[in-house]
């Protein structure tokens, strides 16, 4: 009898402490732990804050545009309407856009010229990376090749050829035109550029990357597609 009660006692003792030892594990480990260090931590915090400034130009740039639309409605609602149009164009790309800015020049290197090698078209890959590398400064227009940017473009690879807008990029040599906002912004952008490592990355598909010093008169072609309205429907009267 004493034995059964032993052994009952034994394995309730068992059972409370594995309970516990579960629960300690439970609250001393979490459940995943971060494995990032402090450059990418920071990284990341850089991101999320240029995000939120660039949400915060936007919404300036809104309240802007209605105060001024609200304001010259009074005294001429078409002609608001108007600039409001065509101020939407503009940003839009549906428009030229001029001022400072930079071009970028992207041709085979020469040793790949020396050597007769066979030069290829840029890759979708190496295009997309440039792309966001340019746009990781605000209040920019971009054309690639005659191409112009806009939040619909598309780079992708169409039957072996790299394009943009559904418009094949031509074997290099082709150029690359970027309006900034300011000649500030111009010239950060110049140096940017001249000491980015993705220089390298051109280099190692038998490209090279030549950037001019900045001008004042740049011109970016307007985008020449069809905008799509798939998803905007009109909005029902008060």
């Amino acid at each position: 009898m004493r034995k059964k009660i032993f052994s009952r006692f034994s394995i309730i003792l068992f059972v409370i402490g594995l309970m516990m030892a579960v629960q300690y594990n439970t609250i001393n480990e979490p459940d995943s732990r971060d494995t990032r260090d402090v450059w990418e931590i920071r990284q990341e915090l850089s991101v999320e804050k240029q995000l939120h400034s660039e949400l915060l130009s936007e919404i300036s740039q809104m309240d802007s545009t209605l105060e001024k639309y609200e304001a010259a409605s009074e005294a001429s609602p078409e002609q608001a309407l108007k600039e409001t149009v065509e101020e939407l164009r503009s940003l839009a790309g549906l428009t030229e856009a001029a001022g400072p800015g930079i071009e970028v020049s992207i041709e085979p290197s020469p040793e790949a010229v020396a050597l007769g090698q066979n030069i290829e078209g840029i890759s979708p890959d190496l295009l997309i990376r440039f792309v966001n590398s340019v746009n990781s400064f605000n209040n920019l227009e971009v054309s690639i090749d005659g191409n112009r940017l806009v939040n619909t473009s598309a780079i992708r690879d169409i039957n072996g050829k790299t394009t943009v807008n559904a418009n094949p990029i031509q074997t290099p040599p082709f150029t690359a035109k970027i309006v900034a906002g300011s000649t500030e912004d111009a010239e950060k952008l110049y140096n940017y550029l001249l000491s980015s490592p993705l220089l390298d990355d051109f280099y190692i598909d038998d490209l090279v990357v030549t950037v001019s010093e900045p001008k004042d008169d740049m011109v970016v072609e307007a985008y020449d597609g069809e905008i799509s309205y798939q998803h905007l429907k009109e909005a029902e009267g008060e």
